[in-house]
């Protein structure tokens, strides 16, 4: 009898201990176990252990127009592994909008498990690059395109810095870059900025950042971004014309050929905004550059009429679509402003 009340009091141990161990594994786990994301605190700690993807806001934009957030949510999308860092110089340590209706793309992109909002400072992001001097006696205020400069100036330091893929916040993803450091062709032997991406410290970056110093002028469109990474890949490498749909290989880069982000080129930009016969299948593509900045006509995403650009929201970005679209006759996808649209 003694025997079996102590084999009894043993076993009642033994669950009385069990249930006081899982319940400080969880207590434990508050943070520690979370979501492998959303346990991380700052964006330099997410993209040093991940390869991420990084948009930029340049500026004091704190809603994101739809197309910005059909950008952010595709990438999310068809990268789910890997953390999504959107930068918005409009944010501050402070802000607080993640559940405010009166945001829905902020709303809808925060609730999303693998993208992260912060906010963009650009002097804490630039330092330990030869950007961070110039930036310290730059004036920014006399500076044209200076929306574009800053914006051509972080994404250098921030893809050397961490490494990952930079895009352009008017670029739809529809399926995984397999590349690690390349750029991308907006034709043959020119160079975008517009998406890029390398292992981090890449000294191919570090050199860009280096000329960039060197040969500034804001007056110059684009002197500092799609010029300033085609005239680094001629020094770089030796560059000859596309064959086919074939990307170029030189040194430890990959130069991709102009259909993997431009199937449609710039002259062409109003196409995404038409209606097709035969919709494109985009086979050769791993995104879609959708030239924001020639949208000077103010061209919208409307509901119902069943351009190019519509069915991509709908099966790229079905939140966006549904959200920031579908319940209202019209959306614009034109960003005003905002910088990182070329």
């Amino acid at each position: 009898m003694l025997k079996e009340l102590q084999l009894s009091l043993s076993v009642f141990l033994l669950l009385v201990c069990g249930f006081l161990y899982q319940l400080t594994l969880k207590s434990s786990c508050l943070s520690s176990c979370l979501p492998p994301f959303k346990s991380q605190q700052g964006p330099e700690s997410l993209l040093s252990h991940r390869r991420g993807i990084v948009f930029l806001e340049t500026s004091e934009r704190i809603e994101p127009p739809p197309l910005v957030s059909c950008a952010v949510e595709s990438a999310a999308r068809i990268y789910p592994g890997q953390p999504v860092v959107f930068f918005m110089k409009g944010l501050n340590n402070s802000t607080q909008l993640s559940t405010n209706s009166t945001y829905p793309a902020f709303s809808l992109l925060s609730a999303m498990d693998n993208v992260f909002l912060f906010p963009l400072d650009m002097k804490r992001l630039l330092e330990d690059t030869p950007l961070f001097e110039w930036y310290a006696q730059i004036n920014s205020t006399a500076q044209r395109n200076w929306l574009h400069v800053s914006s051509d100036a972080t994404r250098l330091a921030v893809i050397w810095k961490y490494g990952g893929v930079y895009m352009d916040t008017d670029v739809i993803s529809i399926k995984p870059i397999p590349e690690k450091n390349f750029l991308a062709a907006q034709a043959s032997r020119y160079s975008s900025n517009g998406v890029f991406g390398f292992l981090p410290r890449h000294p191919f970056l570090w050199a860009c950042m280096e000329n960039f110093v060197e040969h500034y002028n804001s007056d110059i469109w684009g002197n500092q971004g799609p010029n300033l990474m085609t005239r680094m890949l001629r020094v770089w490498c030796r560059l000859g014309d596309f064959r086919a749909v074939s990307d170029l290989r030189c040194l430890n880069l990959t130069f991709l050929h102009p259909q993997r982000f431009y199937p449609i080129s710039y002259p062409h930009w109003r196409r995404y905004y038409e209606v097709w016969d035969t919709d494109p299948s985009f086979n050769n593509s791993y995104a879609l550059h959708l030239w924001n900045y020639m949208n000077q006509e103010g061209r919208m995403v409307i509901k119902g009429s069943n351009t190019l650009v519509e069915k991509l929201y709908r099966k790229h970005c079905p939140g966006t679509y549904r959200d920031l679209v579908q319940g209202s006759a019209e959306g614009t996808v034109t960003a005003g402003l905002g910088a990182a649209h070329r």
